[in-house]
């Protein structure tokens, strides 16, 4: 299967290729962007729009505080941990312009999981959510953070609505735990300090690294993918063209329901979006249905980017279902399997067909997508432009059409590498640019791919990569477990639920409270098992490896008989 194989499979209108160098950096985006947009609206929420103009304004007071009142450098990497709210675009940029790499935190991590990835990013700056201080205060003694900044939710509101929102949220809510971090500042009183001072732009190499994504890849030890600035800015370039017809520049209304945090989130919205321009509606938890159901009620969007659970929920929501979907023209799924029951229903609701995608945070992280004029239900669509995928067989051998076989990528978008793991690397990236991507995949003649199965163990939650390693790695460490294992079994909600086998030392005892304790106390809530099974022994091979397959073959048998 040739590369050139793909040039012809794209709509009228599409390009084949796109010019992954058009921009030197994201910073070049950023401004050329936020000057020929300046009054356009960026982001919204909680009731208070930033525009182009004010997002640039912004992310420039951070940038000179950060390089005028701390001693970080350019390619020093800052932690940021905040959920969807106006103050990560004016964050992330503003690290962006001061030169440094931006380290993407979930804000749900507990204290074990922000350390290592502190500790592994070699982080030396901090920005997180006062309701995760707390945890701050007990992890950074452990790490190299020296310098860190908390914001309250409503920090980025004026005046009185900013102390009403704080207030709420720390004394009625009581989301936020007493913490005690005598050396941060306040995001408002840095951007206060930074104001009015010049920045020193940073211009960093296509080649450079602008952010640290975490993911297990196909193993379970969390590491940090390098995308460049050259990988996420070809992304853009091609989702902007295999949408571009739909997107009008500067007028279109996105609803930003997934964590800018994840890749395919902050690639869409914070890259795509403001190269063309438009608006994006934030919604800092999108678990609370009525409060974002209201926030909907406030825009006429034209464009929403959703997965499989959410699509489901809001359908079975009545008030969503009274929403006007006039201007709706495009719906964007990815970070999990689109069921075809959710993508009929959700038609059937809005009027607006779901285009599925597919891609992994080593990619940037889109690799296909269905095009708008041409969706096929039930495939992962096409190729982006400049990008060629293939299937392989166990060997390395490439596959012809309509043989399963490991999917693997290659284009502008893939990774650098692992960040500080050279032998990760090279066991999924071939020295001629191939990403082996642990899926199992079919070809279609007409160019349309579609995932048969999975190659690796890797659990999908709610669109959330889980590695069974890291599970059982903090399961082992609960006196009493003598061995154990985790897996992935269907669920209607999340798409796959976990579950984990015990197998009890001889004389101990363990309960099931026990063991979902233990698991809340050290791992995020995507990575906490929904189900507990005690058994005497678990299945293995000769050399004492636990054959997880063999536990998932038992639940499907379960699944089919009921």
């Amino acid at each position: 299967m040739t590369e050139n194989f793909w040039k012809d499979k794209y709509p009228v209108g599409i390009p084949a290729d796109i010019n992954a160098d058009e921009y030197p950096n994201i910073q070049a985006v950023l401004q050329q962007s936020c000057q020929r947009f300046a009054d356009k609206p960026a982001f919204s929420n909680l009731g208070k729009t930033l525009t182009y103009g004010e997002l640039y304004e912004l992310s420039g007071h951070f940038a000179a505080w950060l390089q005028q009142h701390t001693d970080l450098q350019p390619g020093d990497r800052i932690a940021v941990q905040l959920p969807n709210v106006l103050q990560y675009p004016v964050v992330v940029f503003g690290a962006m312009r001061a030169g440094l790499i931006v380290v993407n935190t979930n804000p749900l991590y507990t204290a074990r999981e922000m350390e290592h990835q502190f500790n592994d990013s070699g982080a030396k700056a901090l920005v997180c959510l006062a309701n995760m201080a707390h945890l701050a205060e007990v992890v950074l003694p452990k790490t190299g953070v020296k310098h860190v900044i908390v914001t309250e939710v409503g920090d980025m509101l004026p005046p009185l609505k900013r102390l009403l929102v704080n207030s709420v949220v720390k004394y009625v809510k009581k989301m936020v735990p007493a913490y005690s971090l005598p050396q941060a500042i306040k995001l408002n009183d840095a951007l206060a300090k930074g104001r009015g001072k010049s920045v020193n732009e940073a211009s960093p190499a296509a080649n450079d690294v602008a952010v640290l994504q975490y993911t297990g890849g196909t193993t379970g030890v969390a590491k940090g993918a390098m995308l460049t600035h050259r990988n996420l800015i070809a992304n853009m370039l091609q989702c902007k063209a295999l949408m571009g017809a739909t997107l009008n520049e500067g007028s279109e209304i996105l609803i930003a329901p997934l964590p800018l945090y994840h890749i395919y989130a902050f690639t869409v919205h914070c890259m795509m979006m403001m190269l063309t321009g438009n608006h994006n509606v934030l919604i800092t938890n999108p678990r609370d249905l009525p409060a974002m159901i209201k926030d909907l009620g406030n825009f006429k969007f034209t464009a929403f980017v959703g997965l499989n659970t959410l699509f489901v929920a809001l359908c079975n929501n009545e008030a969503f279902r009274r929403l006007d979907f006039s201007g709706l023209k495009l719906t964007l799924s990815g970070g999990m399997a689109l069921q075809l029951a959710a993508a009929e229903r959700w038609k059937e609701v809005t009027g607006c067909a779901i285009c599925e995608g597919y891609g992994m945070t080593e990619t940037s992280p889109v690799v296909t997508v269905n095009p708008i004029q041409n969706i096929q239900v039930g495939t992962i669509g096409i190729p982006v432009p400049s990008t060629s995928c293939k299937v392989i067989d166990e060997e390395g051998n490439d596959l012809p059409f309509g043989e399963r076989g490991e999917l693997c990528a290659k284009g502008p978008q893939v990774m650098k590498g692992y960040w500080q793991r050279q032998e990760a690397t090279d066991e999924v990236l071939s020295a001629d640019g191939w990403l082996q991507t642990g899926d199992i995949a079919v070809i279609q003649p007409d160019g349309f791919i579609r995932i048969v199965d999975r190659k690796k163990d890797m659990i999908l939650v709610s669109g959330f990569n889980v590695y069974p390693n890291e599970l059982e790695d903090v399961l082992a460490t609960l006196p009493g477990v003598l061995q154990c294992a985790a897996i992935g079994v269907p669920d209607e909600r999340t798409g796959e639920a976990i579950k984990v086998f015990v197998v009890v030392k001889p004389g101990a005892s363990l309960t099931k409270e026990q063991v979902m304790q233990h698991m809340h106390d050290n791992l995020t809530g995507y990575k906490r098992p929904k189900q507990v099974e005690f058994r005497d022994s678990l299945p293995m091979t000769n050399v004492g490896k636990i054959l997880r397959r063999e536990l998932r073959d038992e639940e499907l048998k379960k699944v089919a008989m009921a």
